[in-house]
């Protein structure tokens, strides 16, 4: 049985990754009511993006393309990281993983769905689904954030960090999302990842590394 003190411990982590998740969904709705025209922040970091553009940009973008979507993003690296804490003998952190990751991508394209926002006109890349949230973001913040509680390392958190904003810069590079997109994406994510770690604490905390966690 969980303790008072555990439930104590938590309660601040449930509110910040509430807070997150409500925080990307308020923006969707925001975005969504104002139409492009008026969301002015993403028209001026287009024109931005349009005044920089060049190949070696299109070329990094592109290899983080690869990196946050598709099947590497859904298949490859969930079941790798996951495979990693089994034999490391973290099974809960191997389920924490894989279940924030499937999380994320299902509420990612839910909330694509529910808004039907249209892409950037200036696109490089081929995509027919919502643009918010971004899913390359959203995956980048629960992979980042899920890691860093995981591992519990400043390294991780500090390389985490730098992914998710590399991701978000390539993914309004490519003309794929807007601004927006992107800060929706990395707050649902992290909001995520925070929320599924939440869940699975107390078993989480009996596993290396673990022990010292929050």
């Amino acid at each position: 049985m969980e303790q008072p003190s555990q439930r104590v411990i938590r309660r601040p982590y449930l509110l910040a990754a509430g807070t997150a998740i409500a925080l990307s969904v308020v923006l969707g709705l925001l975005v969504a009511l104002r139409g492009e025209e008026n969301n002015l922040i993403d028209l001026e970091w287009m024109e931005e993006v349009l005044e920089h553009r060049g190949a070696f940009g299109e070329t990094v973008s592109l290899v983080f393309d690869f990196l946050g979507g598709g099947w590497f993003a859904i298949l490859v690296v969930p079941i790798g990281v996951g495979v990693a804490f089994v034999f490391a003998h973290r099974p809960w952190s191997a389920l924490d993983f894989v279940v924030a990751s499937a999380l994320a991508a299902g509420v990612c394209q839910l909330l694509k769905a529910l808004f039907g926002r249209a892409r950037p006109e200036q696109i490089l890349v081929h995509l027919d689904n919502g643009s918010f949230p971004s899913g390359h973001t959203t995956n980048a913040a629960v992979v980042a954030v899920s890691l860093g509680l995981l591992l519990q390392r400043a390294w991780v958190w500090v390389l985490g960090m730098l992914y998710i904003v590399a991701m978000a810069l390539s993914r309004t590079y490519l003309g794929a999302h807007w601004l927006t997109d992107t800060i929706g994406g990395a707050l649902l994510g992290a909001g995520i990842a925070l929320l599924v770690w939440c869940l699975l604490l107390r078993k989480l905390r009996l596993e290396p590394l673990g022990r010292g966690a929050a």
